[in-house]
């Protein structure tokens, strides 16, 4: 079993930066990818961010693509996700998630790749 915790959130005003993190642990831990997905209330998950362990290559939402960057850490199996001028629409709970190495065409921006994920960190942007 993996775990998932994150860290980083908080309440900030329009403009300022904040970085979220999220470590793993568990026996095991061998990650296709990593990613971040947010949830506003009233509203649907949706992707933020992912990483795919090997290379690292990266994807983002169209809304953050320029504010945010996710990176990793693999000695520390962390990954973070740097989010620069932060607007009030960005006020979520954020989560990370980790997705199995395993054969499928599900995309790292759909939310059923992923097989763990975090408690979930609030981050709340004030006007």
């Amino acid at each position: 079993q993996v775990q998932l915790v994150e860290s980083g959130g908080g309440l900030v005003q329009a403009g300022d930066a904040l970085r979220l993190s999220c470590t793993a642990s568990g026996r095991t831990f061998s990650a296709y990818a990593m990613g971040w997905f947010r949830q506003a209330p009233g509203k649907e998950r949706e992707f933020v961010s992912a990483i795919k362990w090997s290379g690292g290559s990266t994807y983002y939402a169209d809304s953050v693509r320029g504010r945010f960057t996710i990176s990793r850490d693999s000695p520390k199996k962390t990954v973070y996700l740097q989010m620069d001028t932060l607007k009030p629409e960005d006020t979520a709970g954020y989560y990370c998630a980790a997705a199995k190495i395993k054969p499928t065409i599900v995309a790292v921006t759909s939310t059923s790749r992923y097989d763990y994920w975090g408690q979930g960190t609030q981050v709340t942007v004030s006007s």
